[in-house]
């Protein structure tokens, strides 16, 4: 299967610039489930540069119905 890197970063919304795995999904989501995390991608942009991305979080918002 071939990566569509270029293709991925249009949406991507991480603000953590030094990111290796940016527009890389399947290794950014692999890495985020490992920490008990979605990726940057699952939250609002205002959400997403607090840097919690926990599961938490995430339910936090979808109860609040923000996502």
């Amino acid at each position: 299967m071939d990566c569509n890197k270029s293709k991925n970063l249009n949406h991507c919304n991480c603000t953590y610039d030094p990111c290796s795995r940016k527009g890389v999904c399947c290794e950014c989501i692999a890495y985020h489930l490992r920490n008990r995390e979605l990726p940057g991608c699952c939250f609002p942009r205002e959400v997403e540069q607090t840097w919690d991305r926990s599961f938490e979080q995430f339910a936090d918002l979808v109860s609040k119905g923000r996502i």
